[in-house]
């Protein structure tokens, strides 16, 4: 059921290891400083904190935990589609922030059905040519696609687009045959989005010639660094929900990878709140 026009859909779910929950409060408070008005849902099966009331709209999986044995919980993405309470949804990853206003990239994004976030910036907000991270993609030809910044809107072409990612999810063991480096599981989401993108046609679920949907990626051979964590290696400011990052503005969805970072952006944004 449709409860709201449009808003963001941050998923989060607590691991051993890692609290996610933590990284989409933040997310959301980053939002909510720049554009108070945003809806913003939280998918999650984990327990949230009491007290937190910056998300509007808190849903669970609609089909319930589809891999509670193998713990590969990327088999449950495509019940975005379903889970969402919005006829238009931005999907955002967790360990995110969105620094300034994205309001805008609403007018050309509900031209189409599904849209796909494409490449990666570096913290300089450049495109980066990188492709240490990217070589499955390469090897197969499939197009550098991100799941990490995701639109829909509710629709027949958009549920075929989640139908596909479902069926590559559940038939992987049938999928990787036929790629090249596909032996195991395919690790991340994007994997699959880039074959569905393909089959589909990647013409039709991103948007060619435009600046956005894009990210700043934190990943280190991205940003030219030496070791494996940025925020030991590089100087962070903080001014309201804009993030500068050795002097400079980061002027997309910082995807800052860097999970405890969570942990300083929320003790930041307490004050605001």
């Amino acid at each position: 059921m449709v409860d709201a026009e449009r808003g963001y859909l941050i998923v989060a779910d607590n691991t051993k290891d890692t609290d996610y929950l933590n990284c989409a409060i933040a997310l959301a408070r980053s939002i909510k400083l720049h554009t108070p008005s945003a809806q913003i849902a939280l998918m999650t099966s984990s327990h949230l904190p009491e007290g937190v009331g910056i998300f509007d709209y808190i849903v669970g999986l609609p089909f319930g935990d589809q891999a509670p044995d193998s713990g590969w919980k990327l088999k449950n993405d495509w019940q975005i589609f379903y889970a969402s309470p919005f006829r238009q949804t931005i999907k955002l990853e967790a360990d995110m922030i969105v620094p300034h206003s994205i309001e805008h990239w609403w007018d050309i994004l509900q031209k189409k059905d599904v849209v796909l976030s494409v490449g990666a910036r570096n913290y300089k907000n450049e495109f980066t040519n990188d492709r240490s991270y990217r070589k499955i993609f390469d090897l197969n030809k499939l197009p550098d696609v991100y799941n990490a910044i995701t639109y829909w809107r509710r629709s027949q072409e958009a549920k075929k687009f989640f139908d596909l990612v479902r069926d590559l999810f559940d038939n992987w063991d049938e999928v990787k045959k036929s790629i090249k480096g596909g032996d195991s599981d395919p690790g991340t989401t994007d994997v699959i989005y880039g074959l569905a993108a393909k089959i589909i046609g990647v013409e039709n679920v991103t948007l060619p010639n435009t600046s956005y949907p894009s990210m700043i990626h934190m990943k280190p051979l991205i940003n030219h660094l030496y070791g494996d964590d940025w925020t030991k290696e590089m100087v962070w400011e903080f001014d309201k929900s804009n993030i500068r990052i050795n002097t400079i503005n980061q002027m997309y969805p910082f995807h800052y990878q860097i999970k405890e970072f969570s942990k300083t952006l929320n003790e930041y944004y307490e004050q605001f709140f």
